[in-house]
Order: C-alpha cells, then sequence, then structure tokens
C-alpha cells in the first residue's frame, strides 16, 4: 500500500464478526459488504498496515440494551460470570482458525507476524500484518499449558482478562463515572502468567485490568508496560482509562498506550452515540503524549468492537484522521511515530 502514514493498530474485533457468521466468511473478508469497520478492502484502501486481532470470548446470556445504558451515564454495567475453560477453549480455538484461514485466503496481501521484523518486512512489501492477541484469558488454563499451543500458533500478546473475573485477576466494570480502583489484583495464576509470557516474549496487555492488577503487572514484568486500547481518564473519567499515575508507570517502563476510538472512552461526558467528531480523538492524544511523550502513544482503534466518531466512521476514514491531526498542528515525524513506528519499537523490544 502506498501511503504516506500505514498505520499499525493496537486492537479490533474483526475476528468476532467471523465467529457470529463463519459461512459467509470469504464476503465478509475478502469482498467487503461495507458493514462493520473493517475487510480487506477497506484496509487496502484506508492504510491500515496491520494491528493486533483479538480472539475474544464473548458471554452468553442477555444482559439487557447495552447500548442504551451507556448511552446514558451515569451507569455500571454488572460484569458477566467467568467462562468455563472447556467452552471458552473452544471458542478461542475457532477464533484462532479463522484467523489462520484469512492469512492463507488473502493470497499474500495479509500475514501473521511474530516479530517487528516480520512486521517490517510487511509493511515494506505493501502486504497487512496482523499480531494474534488474546483479549481475556480464559482459554488458557491455570496450568498455563495452552499458553504453549497458542504461542505455536502465534500468539504474541495477551490480556490476562476482559472485563469479566478470570482464574488470573479481574477487570474493571463497563461504569462511568468511576475509577479504575475496582477490585483485588492478581491471583497467584495470574502472576504465574506475567512471568511465563516474560519468558515466552508474549506482550502482556493491560486495558482492562484494574489498577491493582495493573500495578500487580508492573511489579512483576520485566517487559515495557502496554495498554493496546486505553484512553486518559483524566479527560475521561471511565473505569476503562488510565489515570495521570498509570501513565507515568507506563512512560517509565519504556512502554506505551494505544488511543481507543471507542466514543464512550473518548467523550468527556462518557456517552456512547456516534455523533462525535474527531475533537476527542485530538484532546486524548495531547494529553497522553503530555504524559507519555511522543515516543509512546499509538493507535489502539477498538474497530468492530465499538462505537467510533462519526467522523471517523471505519477504516477507510484514517486518512481523514490523519488530515485531522495535521491541521492539528502535529507534524510528519509525529505522525509516523503515531501510525506505527511507535508500535514498532515497541514491539522490538518486548517481543
Amino acid at each position: 500500500m502506498s501511503v504516506r502514514f500505514p498505520v499499525f493498530d493496537g486492537h479490533n474485533d474483526f475476528l468476532l464478526r467471523l465467529l457470529r457468521d463463519p459461512e459467509r466468511r470469504e464476503e465478509i473478508w475478502l469482498k467487503g459488504e461495507n458493514k462493520g469497520h473493517l475487510d480487506l478492502p477497506r484496509m487496502t484502501s484506508g492504510g491500515f498496515a496491520g494491528g493486533f486481532f483479538a480472539i475474544y470470548v464473548p458471554s452468553e446470556g442477555d444482559f439487557g440494551d447495552i447500548d442504551a445504558i451507556m448511552d446514558n451515564p451515569p451507569f455500571a454495567i454488572d460484569l458477566p460470570e467467568p467462562e468455563p475453560l472447556d467452552r471458552a477453549q473452544g471458542v478461542a480455538l475457532a477464533m484462532a482458525g479463522h484467523l489462520l484461514w484469512m492469512e492463507r485466503a488473502s493470497d499474500g496481501a495479509f500475514r501473521i507476524c511474530r516479530s517487528a521484523a516480520e512486521i517490517r518486512e510487511c509493511l515494506s512489501r505493501g502486504v497487512i500484518a496482523a499480531i494474534m492477541h488474546i483479549e481475556g484469558a480464559e482459554a488458557i488454563g491455570s496450568d498455563l499449558d495452552a499458553l504453549h499451543a497458542f504461542h505455536a500458533m502465534g500468539l504474541r500478546s495477551i490480556g490476562p482478562v476482559w472485563s469479566r473475573p478470570t482464574v488470573f485477576g479481574h477487570g474493571v466494570p463497563f461504569a462511568f463515572p468511576s475509577s479504575p480502583d475496582t477490585g483485588d489484583g492478581l491471583t497467584a495464576a495470574g502472576k504465574d502468567l506475567v512471568r511465563l509470557c516474560n519468558e515466552l516474549r508474549i506482550l502482556v496487555d493491560l486495558s482492562h485490568l484494574n489498577e491493582k492488577g495493573f500495578d500487580d503487572v508492573a511489579a512483576l514484568s520485566d517487559a515495557p508496560l502496554v495498554a493496546t486500547h486505553s484512553n486518559a481518564h483524566a479527560i475521561t473519567p471511565s473505569s476503562r482509562n488510565l489515570t495521570d499515575r498509570q501513565l507515568a508507570v507506563i512512560r517509565e517502563s519504556g512502554g506505551m498506550v494505544g488511543l481507543n476510538f471507542a466514543t464512550s472512552f473518548l467523550r468527556p461526558d462518557g456517552r456512547r452515540g456516534n455523533d462525535t467528531s474527531f475533537e476527542p480523538i485530538l484532546r486524548h492524544l495531547d494529553h497522553l503524549i503530555e504524559h507519555l511523550g511522543e515516543d509512546h502513544v499509538g493507535f489502539g482503534s477498538d474497530f468492530d468492537g465499538a462505537t467510533v466518531p462519526g467522523d471517523l466512521g471505519d477504516v477507510a476514514g484514517l486518512p481523514a484522521l490523519t488530515a485531522a491531526l495535521q491541521t492539528h498542528g502535529y507534524d510528519d515525524a509525529l505522525l509516523l511515530k503515531l501510525s506505527h513506528l511507535n508500535w514498532l519499537s515497541v514491539l522490538d523490544r518486548t517481543l
């Protein structure tokens, strides 16, 4: 892809779309339907160079009209129960299979990468680069044996929790306004998971962890601290966002934060509606750069997993976002860092 600022992105939920409609995956992935946020044609047209593709096990059951609740703050949504290991492993394996199929079906246009060097090679050739990521480690039992199996399949990033609890720790609820200090930290199994991830050079994602869990990872890990898709709590006081103290800890570790495009984590009022401009993205980026430094911020879109600003729309809107950042005063050197160089740097130091 011949674009000035190819975007490597910290998080998307495209695999969830394939999980929900596997019989139509060729049409969804290869042809594109102009639905959702991602597909191969729109990635190419939008300058999407690649990113973290999340394996996420959705909860079963009826949890009410979450969209309506999150569009009318204040709110505090009860977390689902933990997912049983057998179900979680089956779903996670199916999603890993979809990602492997995407690579095979793309005829060389898409590749699962296991190192920053492989991502750089993809960038040089115009190939979309994917990192296999697990969002919420329910598919990894407390004996951690499954982590070796997923690592062999290509796993290079994992979040110990999505927002519901796991055997490894506790996530933040979806709540606004709320501090991220919402419960206990990592369990003994969670601490073992962090140590093994360090040994295998798997990135440990801090997004969705509560504050005590964040601090436990910071105390244990020998790798840069990374939140793949989180924003600034000082601007939007959502439980999912990072306090200035947490940002300082990430900066001290040489880590980074991927800015989440979800409107409920961007807007100061916490609402989920897509009648949102680029302005809150600019405010969060300014804050993150101020507190982390320009070498430690990137994008973590949450495409296909969240409501994003209407001015962005979907992945094809990335050039419009770049133009807004230029108008805001970001120069080419900073845009290159935000778009992909910072991700490559932290992955060099992690993987």
